[in-house]
């Protein structure tokens, strides 16, 4: 069985954030993310 990676990202809606996020999800990792309000 294959386990896909995971990743979690602080500051997702962030410039870098937000192309880390796209990045990891084009290599197939399972994304989540932290925001602040």
């Amino acid at each position: 069985m294959t386990q896909r990676k995971r990743a979690l990202i602080t500051g997702i809606t962030g410039q870098d954030g937000s192309y880390l996020t796209e990045f990891l999800l084009e290599k197939g990792y399972e994304v989540h993310g932290i925001i602040r309000r």
